[in-house]
């Protein structure tokens, strides 16, 4: 699973190295980022912990597959992606964040629909979903452009919603 490099035009994903902690760090530290991820924002120390169970658990238990995302002209490192199975779907999800820096060129609606080839040819899926916040209209249109169609509105405990999403395997796909 987790020896697995996808490649698109514009984007590479290849399996962390322990060199990419600090670029991992820096992008769950960028509040523009991070506030659509989860929880939202966390401390260094948590995203250090979390980057240090990618390999731990994650690789080491070959649980699900998880990128460091990167241009593939200069190897530079703007973003992350997971496809995982996740108990709100109750299915495979694909999770995925990109540097503010690069934001509005198109690589979002590129890794998304990476991750959904991944998932239907490689792990042979018939169906991906995706949970994101409310507010966040610019993810919502990505998976809308890669085919994803809205299921359900998740009310959370804190009051905010999120927005649960499905991407179901076409009959001539695969």
């Amino acid at each position: 699973m987790t020896s697995t490099i996808l490649r698109s035009e514009r984007l590479v994903l290849a399996p962390y190295d322990p060199s990419d902690e600090e670029d991992f760090v820096d992008l769950f530290q960028d509040h523009r980022v991070s506030r659509w991820m989860g929880d939202g924002p966390s401390t260094e120390a948590a995203d250090r912990a979390l980057f240090g169970r990618i390999f731990s658990k994650v690789y080491d238990q070959d649980l699900f597959d998880v990128w460091a995302v990167r241009q593939p002209h200069d190897s530079r490192y703007i973003g992350h992606a997971e496809v995982k199975p996740t108990a709100v779907s109750g299915g495979h999800e694909i999770i995925y964040m990109l540097a503010h820096d690069v934001w509005g060129a198109g690589l979002g609606r590129e890794l998304a629909g990476t991750l959904v080839e991944h998932a239907f040819d490689a792990l042979g899926l018939t169906e991906v979903h995706a949970t994101v916040a409310a507010p966040n209209a610019a993810s919502l249109a990505v998976l809308r452009a890669v085919g994803f169609t809205k299921v359900r509105d998740i009310a959370e405990k804190d009051g905010s919603t999120t927005v649960f999403l499905t991407r179901r395997q076409l009959s001539d796909e695969g």
